[in-house]
């Protein structure tokens, strides 16, 4: 194992023979966790794409005991298969994962100009990654989001995909104001670079949210945001994700992240604390009256609930409340 960096959280398990680090323009990052043939769906996805440019994968196991799924795509790198590299990031975590790759894409690759990033239980459509790249040199944008489509593991549940949980939060390509999740995401190097390490901030570790708050930091920086509505990857949904117990969860969590990001936002401002607070305050009472705008619009009382559930969760956080949905995967 090579140590990288030098506190040894991040070791390189194997890589492509005859890897041409200089000539990659665009390196894709793909973490993983005890999803060993998911993992190797969304390899093929990536083998699959049609591009003319040279790019890379970096898968990281942040699995660092049974390493499944390190185990299960190191052939394909090792017979030269996938050009890139396997690395374990010892440290569990959402973010210490994200962390871990787009390091070593800094570190190892250092002519590229975009990275790409999707998990491991999404499958890219042949033209992502060109569409991916496309949009962010032809709307002038710095970070660029994409639609991650649910894919239901039941039929019958795909009018879940109007929720919010699960729709994406834009539908025309162009530039945007704000983005908010890093599961169909393009960074540009300029971005990691001006940001540093560590890029997204470990608090998040375990109930998610600091891919929000990193995006965030880097609008305030001034960074031109956009979205590319035609660069889809396609997500797997299991069936306990429609539970209500589980949607309630990530609505809940999803205020959560936003007072912990808007806080990080304000910080140093006068009464920043007290203008949070008031916010979430004036979001909770006007909630119940933007759930039935909602009923009356769509019909579904779980769609009609959300905005109840986000604005509770940010009041909770203010309380401490954190929902580490990801401190336990198997429920995730």
């Amino acid at each position: 194992m090579i140590p990288l960096p030098s506190d040894g959280s991040v070791s390189i398990a194997g890589r492509s023979p005859r890897l041409n680090v200089e000539a990659v323009e665009a390196v894709v990052t793909l973490p993983t966790f005890k999803r060993p043939g998911q993992v190797l769906e969304t390899l093929a996805s990536l083998r699959a794409q049609r591009t003319g440019r040279r790019f890379a994968v970096i898968v990281v196991e942040n699995e660092a005991e049974a390493r499944e799924g390190a185990q299960a795509v190191l052939p394909l790198f090792e017979r030269g298969e996938m050009p890139g590299m396997v690395i374990i990031a010892h440290e569990r975590g959402n973010c210490s994962a994200y962390n871990a790759g787009w390091q070593t894409a800094i570190l190892h690759f250092p002519n590229f100009r975009h990275l790409v990033v999707i998990d491991d239980d999404e499958i890219a459509d042949p033209h992502w990654l060109e569409r991916m790249c496309t949009a962010a040199e032809t709307l002038g944008a710095d970070i660029v989001g994409g639609p991650q489509v649910p894919v239901f593991a039941d039929a019958a549940h795909a009018r879940w995909a109007e929720h919010p949980v699960f729709a994406p939060p834009y539908r025309e390509t162009g530039r945007v104001p704000a983005l908010y999740s890093s599961g169909n995401l393009l960074v540009g190097r300029n971005v990691l670079i001006a940001m540093g390490p560590p890029f997204l901030d470990l608090r998040f570790n375990f109930m998610g949210g600091g891919d929000s708050d990193f995006l965030s930091r880097a609008a305030q920086k001034g960074f031109v945001l956009g979205w590319c509505a035609e660069a889809r990857v396609h997500e797997a949904v299991p069936a306990r994700r429609i539970e209500a117990d589980w949607v309630r969860a990530r609505s809940l969590r999803n205020g959560v992240i936003s007072t912990l990001v808007e806080k990080k936002k304000r910080a140093g401002t006068p009464l920043a604390g007290a203008r949070v607070l008031a916010k979430s305050l004036a979001l909770l009472a006007a909630s119940p009256f933007r759930g039935l705008i909602r009923l009356a619009r769509t019909g579904s009382p779980a769609i009609a609930i959300y905005p109840v559930h986000v604005a509770f969760g940010r009041v909770l956080a203010e309380f401490g409340y954190a929902n580490e949905q990801y401190r336990q995967p198997e429920k995730n």
